[in-house]
């Protein structure tokens, strides 16, 4: 009885936590060096600082009560900062982070990265922070819900590489009702159903006739492009007062929040579709980890065989998480017309919506993720414009790359395990 009872403890005592596995080590070491590369980026970066003021101006030109800059010795630090991520880096290679400790040091990592680079690029000169985070959200906007679009879809097994497409009919939609009705919010309205419509093709093509989910995304996003650039020729361009002059979304400020300093003006004096960005960002989160719902759409994305004995519909399933996908993407293509540009042009959105879909891929398939991946992406984007208006010697091609090659990086695994939810792109057959 005794030995049995020891055999028992032994069997069932917690492991160890100092321990890991061999690919939990693989994968500390290579996030580790890829850390301490980008450390030593910054460390170089550094010593090549002017020993000049670098200054971050905390309010814009026209801000009725400017706030006072701040103002920093370039060269220390820089210095100071590019210490602080090869210590981060070190610490990660050799004993490893994780927990909450660990995301806020790989927090400190980024912003020591980050403002290690503004003073190398900004020194002497003064760089517009408040216009770099306005930007920063504008441009991210729509990258955030085309990505939580593309969570809904490849949640539950549906690859939708056509974001771009529902980003254009959105947008022409969006446009050209908000102008001929009179009301921004027809013109939203109008820009969801146009996703919708594109939800459904992707849909009915993917999921009843099981047409390559890939090729299929891709043929979705030229025929948006087509169609909208045939109606934007044939009947917008040369009655643009009359079809296409939506106007702009005015800004809502929250009271009290958006009299916070920087911060209230930058994320609480938006437009009503930033602010249902911020509302999609939670509902979906919630909706896929906190319902039975999201449990079923998980569950036909991972498994559709066993969530089928279990009683659950899988194709309804997945037409339900691509339609609300829809929804969601229908939103990002309004943003582009009547929440910042005011007015449609040809393939206006640019590709965003790919770059939805690589925010997707880095963020790990989770809302909350992808949320923080298209933030990088704007940032990046913005960084390009404020570096150039700054007139730093930078070229404005490696800022481009810059989010690209994270992607790159993040799904070749480097920085951790990225895997798509298993049967993500295979269509079902009910046997």
């Amino acid at each position: 009885m005794n030995d049995a009872t020891t055999t028992l403890t032994r069997e069932t005592a917690p492991v160890p936590a100092t321990l890991e596995s061999p690919d939990e080590r693989r994968r500390r070491i290579r996030m580790g060096v890829l850390a301490l590369v980008l450390a030593g980026i910054g460390v170089l970066l550094a010593a090549f600082t002017a020993p000049e003021t670098v200054t971050f101006a905390l309010s814009g030109q026209l801000a009725d009560s400017p706030l006072s800059a701040i103002k920093l010795p370039a060269l220390p630090v820089a210095l100071a900062l590019a210490a602080c991520t090869v210590a981060v880096a070190l610490a990660h290679l050799l004993r490893g982070l994780s927990g909450r400790l660990g995301v806020l040091l790989w927090a400190v990592f980024g912003l020591a990265f980050v403002v290690t680079f503004l003073c190398w690029a900004a020194a002497g000169k003064t760089f517009p922070l408040t216009n770099q985070l306005q930007g920063t959200l504008n441009l991210a906007t729509p990258l955030i819900l085309g990505a939580l679009a593309g969570v809904l879809c490849e949640r539950a097994g549906v690859i939708n590489v056509a974001i771009e497409g529902q980003f254009l009919a959105g947008a022409f939609a969006a446009a050209v009702l908000a102008t001929v009705t009179g009301s921004l919010l027809a013109g939203v309205v109008a820009a969801v159903l146009a996703g919708v419509l594109i939800a459904a093709m992707l849909a009915v093509f993917a999921i009843r006739y099981r047409v390559n989910q890939v090729v299929l995304g891709v043929v979705l996003v030229v025929f948006a492009s087509g169609i909208t650039g045939f109606l934007f020729d044939q009947f917008v361009k040369g009655e643009s007062a009359k079809f296409n002059n939506p106007g702009v979304m005015s800004a809502v400020p929250i009271p009290v929040l958006s009299s916070i300093p920087v911060i209230g003006e930058t994320f609480f004096r938006q437009t009503l579709l930033v602010y249902t960005m911020y509302a999609a960002v939670a509902i979906v989160t919630f909706v896929l980890f906190k319902t039975r719902w999201g449990l079923r759409v998980r569950a036909v994305g991972e498994h559709p065989r066993a969530a089928d004995t279990v009683g659950i519909k899988v194709l309804r399933v997945r037409y339900q998480a691509v339609l609300a996908g829809g929804v969601v993407a229908g939103l990002g293509g309004a943003f582009f017309t009547v929440g910042f540009t005011g007015g449609f042009d040809k393939d206006l959105t640019a590709g965003q919506g790919f770059i939805a879909l690589a925010a997707l891929i880095m963020g790990r398939w989770h809302p909350l993720g992808a949320t923080i991946a298209a933030l990088f992406f704007g940032f990046t984007q913005q960084l390009q414009g404020q570096l150039q208006i700054i007139e730093t010697p930078i070229p404005s091609e490696l800022l481009i790359m810059a989010p690209y090659l994270a992607t790159v990086v993040a799904v070749a695994g480097l920085v951790g395990r990225v895997r798509a939810p298993k049967a993500d792109g295979e269509p079902y057959v009910k046997g």
